[in-house]
């Protein structure tokens, strides 16, 4: 494992399935990916913020493939959405895609996108150790 869960006992747990904090560990060769939209391969972006978060997913994936990595390579995720009621969907969803607590996780709600109908933005970052 390139990384480690940081949940002092001393502060609140979290909210959520994340950790307070992720170390990298020495070695590990890192991922940063830019946010991600609700864009699909043909330009097409569906109404559904469930649709459009998938999408983000996916292209997420499609980018650590090519650095050959995946999903459960991520330490951090960064969402934002233009609605708080998106917050359970994206979360449902993101769900999906990853298990278990092993990254930290933010949400922010904003007031939009660089076009109106985007919803839901995600950006990772990924470390695997080197061998």
């Amino acid at each position: 494992m390139a990384h480690r869960k940081l949940n002092p006992a001393s502060i609140p747990a979290p909210l959520a399935a994340y950790s307070h904090g992720v170390a990298v560990e020495p070695g590990a060769r890192l991922v940063f990916t830019s946010g991600q939209l609700g864009v699909g391969p043909n330009d097409e972006i569906p109404e559904d913020v469930e649709a459009q978060a998938v999408l983000c997913f996916e292209n997420i994936k499609a980018i650590l493939a090519e650095a050959g990595m995946t999903l459960q390579d991520v330490v951090r995720f960064n969402a934002f959405t233009t609605d708080r009621a998106y917050f359970p969907i994206y979360g449902r969803v993101r769900s999906r895609y990853v298990s278990g607590d092993a990254f930290a996780s933010t949400l922010v709600v904003v007031s939009g996108f660089t076009r109106p109908e985007f919803k839901v933005e995600v950006e990772v970052t990924a470390a695997r150790r080197v061998d």
